[in-house]
């Protein structure tokens, strides 16, 4: 018999409503507790999915305490502040990405969790493309030959294709677009995402980053309400793998006729692979053997895997490692930091 695992969501927005459902559809797992400051939403979360005790806050949450662990679905910058009472209290936690919003609160947040001896995982959502896992095993275990190059994107379009709604008139959106609430744009959002992708498949740390963002005029005065628009819009990033390999990642939500697409193609001494991915499952694409010799591509069969939420559960039972860790989302961190360093210095003008 599955052992009973009782977990609490912190924040009760749109991601929330995604952990709640696929954590309630695992065998043995009580969702106990929803946790929220702004009560309406709150109220609304909990009928929704049945969800008996209510908190306005993480404090008052563990002061009741009848709970395993925590999902964190707060915005960027409410992560670091809000993970460590979860972490001294001893807890169990699964965070969205990006982990912080700098690299010192990602740092801290690891080191802490792991003092705290807790089981601590990062939701970088697309690690869980079955396409992505059978890529990384082919590349270790050498189908392509020593790595020499990488080209990767993300790429969405919610600022010009109304598919999720008028980014316009929704706060979940509007955020997103804004560093006073905490966004650190689609390098922040997106990048975290796209460089996990590309670093993974190819099996290879990123160990050098250069970056430029660009932010564009999207409303009359740069403003909608009380949200300035001033996160970057789209990322391009040129990166050194630890083995001398190059990689070229971009990301952007201009990308018109993309809803939400990932994309990596590594590239080895002895042949390539093609990763798509544009939710928990993907597509996989090899050019190995004699097919290099005609520039021959074959779909390749992937294995389906178990989501986010099902590992998290397993690895709170003991059955299996927790991956990825808070350690990943620190060097994550630590690469998207740099990334926007790198942006803030100056490119070489041809008109002067």
């Amino acid at each position: 018999m599955a052992r009973p695992v009782r977990i609490a969501i912190l924040g009760a927005g749109l991601m929330a409503a995604k952990h709640a459902r696929n954590l309630q559809a695992i065998k043995g797992v009580t969702v106990v507790a929803a946790i929220d400051k702004l009560p309406d939403q709150l109220e609304a979360f909990k009928q929704e999915h049945d969800i008996s005790q209510g908190f306005a806050s993480i404090e008052e949450a563990l002061a009741w305490g009848e709970f395993d662990a925590v999902c964190n679905v707060t915005p960027d910058a409410a992560h670091a502040v809000t993970t460590m009472p979860i972490l001294a209290a001893r807890k169990h936690v699964l965070c969205e990405k990006p982990l912080a919003t700098n690299e010192a609160d990602a740092q801290e947040m690891a080191e802490r969790a792991c003092a705290a001896g807790v089981i601590n995982m990062i939701n970088l959502s697309y690690r869980n493309a079955d396409a992505l896992q059978e890529a990384e095993r082919l590349v270790r275990e050498g189908q392509i030959g020593e790595v020499r190059h990488v080209e990767a994107s993300y790429l969405q379009s919610w600022l010009t294709q109304p598919a999720w709604g008028d980014w316009r008139e929704t706060p979940a959106w509007l955020w997103r677009l804004s560093t006073q609430h905490g966004s650190k744009g689609v390098l922040g959002d997106l990048g975290v995402h796209i460089v996990d992708f590309a670093s993974f498949a190819a099996g290879l740390d990123v160990v050098e980053v250069s970056c430029r963002l660009a932010t564009y005029e999207k409303a009359l005065g740069g403003k909608i309400g009380d949200y300035p628009l001033d996160a970057n819009d789209s990322a391009t990033m040129q990166a050194v793998l630890e083995n001398g390999a190059l990689a070229t990642i971009t990301t952007t939500r201009f990308a018109s006729g993309y809803l939400n697409d990932l994309r990596a193609e590594v590239f080895g001494e002895k042949g390539g692979l093609r990763v798509t991915a544009d939710g928990n499952s993907g597509q996989l694409w090899g050019c190995l053997g004699d097919d290099l010799l005609t520039a021959t591509w074959r779909e390749l069969p992937c294995p389906s895997l178990p989501t986010i939420y099902e590992r998290f559960v397993v690895a709170i039972r003991g059955e299996a490692p927790a991956v990825p860790t808070f350690e990943r989302g620190a060097a994550l961190q630590k690469v998207l930091d740099r990334a926007e360093q790198s942006s803030a210095q100056s490119a070489v003008n041809l008109a002067v």
